[in-house]
């Protein structure tokens, strides 16, 4: 009984401590339900939940795993008083993001998260942290493809660059690009290890509904016909929320890993007319398509080069872009027979002039 006892006690002892800031959105969830699974994490997820509060298998999921959690506005510096004062791993996944948002909301999109970035890095600064993780997107250097033709797939050695910069649409990247410069000089400066990730569309159910997966569930719902493939000569590279979680997981416990930058994601380059299309076969959609213009700002080719993450992290993407769109649209067809009412998309030529 003593013996199991001091095993008890060894184990709480030797967990690793873990803090996950925006733990209730989609990647952070999903990161938390992995280290939920391996028995050497104490987690705790902060967020102002305004994704998960009101889902029941989530909130079941919190206490069937006895996981500490905060609930509070992180732009407001007073909420990281709730906090312990020491964690081995710091997962900064906080941000406000969304194509829609940025358009609609450029200058939230800039207060929300100038401010969750600010207010960690002096949080961070005068507490004990051993490892912040702080994820960043592909969009920070949209602009050097486009404007500057630099290789597809794209390493982590490309030079960050946006274009124009007073266009609404790229006030998401230029705030992970503050975030980037932030976290990775003040470790320097104060003595935790730090990494980035740059994440490259990663999908999966509940990604949220301003981004292209969830428009194509309603548009076809809403019988679009002819269907208009918005940008469809342009390319990107989906991967599977289980494999973009993994990742940065392995990111952030990489020994070998120290104040480095890792593009997660999958190395498979598809059209937007591919991923269409395959959507339309998921909904027997018989009609005709149709070629349109495109989001303003969007970038002509996207695909990461995952050479780095997959020899250093040990990082390689599992799931098929296939598979993981049927996972996705399965949980938002189901999200629209539940709630046959609720409509988020307004469609890309309301942002035309």
């Amino acid at each position: 009984m003593l013996k199991s006892l001091v095993e008890e006690i060894y184990k709480i002892i030797m967990k690793r401590k873990v803090l996950i800031l925006g733990g209730g959105g989609f990647i952070g969830s999903a990161i938390a339900r992995i280290l939920s699974k391996r028995e050497k994490y104490d987690i705790t997820i902060a967020d102002n939940f305004h994704h998960n509060q009101d889902d029941e298998i989530f909130t079941h999921f919190i206490l069937e795993n006895s996981i500490k959690l905060f609930k509070a506005d992180f732009t407001e510096k007073s909420s990281y008083d709730l906090l312990d004062k020491h964690y081995d791993d710091f997962y900064m996944l906080a941000s406000m993001i969304g194509v829609n948002n940025t358009l609609e909301n450029p200058h939230e999109i800039i207060r929300v998260n100038t401010a969750l970035i600010s207010n960690s890095l002096e949080w961070v600064k005068n507490n004990s942290v051993k490892n912040l993780l702080f994820t960043s997107t592909s969009e920070c250097y949209s602009g050097t493809i486009d404007k500057f033709g630099y290789k597809v797939p794209t390493n982590e050695e490309i030079p960050l660059c946006i274009d124009p910069i007073d266009h609404p649409r790229f006030t998401y990247a230029v705030t992970k690009m503050l975030g980037e410069s932030g976290f990775l000089n003040y470790s320097r400066v104060f003595g935790f290890n730090c990494k980035i990730i740059r994440y490259n569309n990663i999908i999966g159910p509940k990604m949220g509904f301003g981004h292209v997966i969830p428009h194509l569930v309603e548009r076809f719902i809403d019988g679009e016909s002819p269907f208009k493939i918005y940008g469809g000569d342009q390319t990107r590279a989906f991967c599977g929320i289980d494999d973009g979680a993994l990742g940065t997981i392995q990111a952030m416990e990489c020994e070998d890993a120290k104040h480095e930058i890792f593009h997660i994601g999958n190395d498979v380059e598809i059209t937007i007319e591919d991923l269409v299309k395959e959507t339309g076969r998921y909904f027997h959609y018989k009609g005709n398509y149709e070629i349109a213009p495109t989001y303003p700002g969007s970038v002509s080719r996207r695909c990461p080069d995952l050479t780095k993450a997959r020899k250093i992290l040990g990082f390689n993407p599992k799931i098929d872009w296939k598979e993981a769109l049927k996972e996705t649209l399965d949980w938002y067809v189901n999200y629209y027979k539940e709630n046959p009412n609720k409509r988020f998309f307004e469609g890309p030529n309301k942002f035309y002039k």
